[in-house]
């Protein structure tokens, strides 16, 4: 198994690339970035917390973060064009020698088109859209030239050169509903959700249907999720972990947590629910030399038993 870091772009860059950084040289797989101009109205942060563009980001990552994939966690299909995706992928691909996944999502933060003014159409033509996107991203990235006419993009003869140095550039398919797992079946070589083993396991078990039914190889799309990762300290008595045990049983978005032996047991049944990379939000480790000291715990006490 993979074990990858997600540092919060609600930070400054100094720190997402001192993140970034420390991880690569301790041992750490990969770095992923989220697509969001704001925080979400009900997340962690307020509102008008500085955020970091993405695109930028992974660039200035992969310039400067020379060993460890870089990838999108994910782009959101309604705030560009699939044809400025594909370039931008690209050419992220070249700066990096090779090493960018470009992860894709229908989009979905409801405060930030309002704020923007970018449409958010409801969940099904949303995803037909995305469908769509995906097609195009696919076709510039992989063939001399595109042509395509759907309901919502239309590229005729379409360029996109030069082609990435990797061949194929992966895609990375965000979403864990039925229907997202439809288009990651069709066109993605890797997908993300969100959640616990159980969780991962069912979604899983529903993709490889997907790729049965649109005769696709299952074991060719990889499989990644990530969770929220609370660990108790080192000697943490009884009434700490059974508070490192409340905040994963009352965090809003999945978590995991506990003793290092308590985590080692959850990773087990990723690995057993077929999961191919864990990705750790760095959001929940804490902040300066700490969150440093519990990434070593984690890949030295946890990963290490599954590579």
């Amino acid at each position: 198994m993979r074990f990858s870091i997600w540092p919060s772009a609600n930070q400054p860059w100094g720190e997402i690339l001192a993140t970034a950084s420390y991880a690569e040289a301790t041992g750490w797989d990969g770095a992923w970035i989220a697509d969001h101009f704001m925080p979400n109205a009900d997340g962690p942060f307020p509102p008008d917390t500085p955020t970091l563009e993405a695109g930028s980001l992974v660039a200035a990552l992969a310039a400067a973060v020379p060993r460890v994939r870089i990838g999108t966690l994910v782009l959101g299909n309604t705030y560009r064009h699939p044809a400025v995706v594909a370039n931008i992928a690209v050419t992220v691909d070249h700066v990096s020698g090779g090493r960018f996944t470009l992860g894709i999502g229908a989009g979905w933060q409801e405060n930030e088109h309002a704020a923007y003014g970018i449409e958010l159409p409801p969940v099904g033509p949303r995803i037909d859209r995305f469908a769509e996107a995906t097609e195009v991203i696919h076709g510039l990235l992989r063939a001399q030239r595109t042509t395509f006419k759907g309901r919502y993009y239309e590229v005729t003869d379409a360029l996109c050169e030069p082609k990435p140095i990797q061949d194929p550039l992966p895609i990375l398919v965000g979403g864990g509903g039925d229907r997202m797992l439809g288009v990651a079946a069709r066109w993605a070589d890797a997908w993300n959700t969100w959640g616990q083993p159980d969780h991962i396991a069912g979604r899983s078990t529903a993709l490889t249907r997907a790729c049965e039914a649109a005769g696709r190889d299952p074991d060719a799309v990889t499989r990644t999720a990530q969770a929220l990762v609370f660990m108790a300290e080192e000697g943490a008595d009884a009434g700490a972990i059974a508070n490192i045990e409340r905040l994963v049983e009352r965090s809003p978005m999945p978590a995991i947590g506990g003793t290092v032996e308590q985590l080692r047991d959850v990773v087990a049944a990723y690995a057993q629910a077929g999961l191919d990379e864990l990705i750790v939000p760095d959001r929940s480790l804490g902040q300066g030399t700490a969150k440093l000291e519990r990434m070593d715990r984690f890949i030295d006490d946890v990963a290490a038993a599954f590579r």
